[in-house]
């Protein structure tokens, strides 16, 4: 496929504009196109409002709001509670994280 050149205009600081032409002189076009991929699929996540950017996020939404008693009914009937987090998509770390912190609202006095 021949290479294609391509210009663009976007209003910038100058500070912004060193950085970006930093950014276009350093890195691939594959590289700006990934990158620019992200940020894009970032974005509309952010928008539709179903963004979850990592692992805590997940594991206070199951904790925050437990009490005593809940955290240990959930230990008390773990493996059904593994079961529903697979069924969610969570990894085994992720699980183990929330088991972790399960564990400690239980212990609680």
């Amino acid at each position: 496929m021949p290479a294609r050149e391509f210009a663009f205009k976007v209003k910038v600081s100058e500070e912004q504009g060193r950085e970006l032409a930093m950014y276009l002189n350093a890195l691939s076009p594959s590289d700006l196109l990934f990158g620019l991929r992200f940020a894009y699929n970032r974005q509309t996540a952010a928008a539709g409002g179903y963004l979850m950017p990592g692992r805590k996020s997940m594991v206070k939404r199951e904790t925050l709001s437990l009490t005593q008693d809940q955290a240990k009914w959930r230990l008390n009937n773990w493996k059904t509670m593994i079961r529903t987090y697979r069924e969610k998509g969570y990894s085994y770390p992720t699980i183990s994280r929330i088991k972790k912190q399960v564990q400690k609202i239980a212990s609680q006095k």
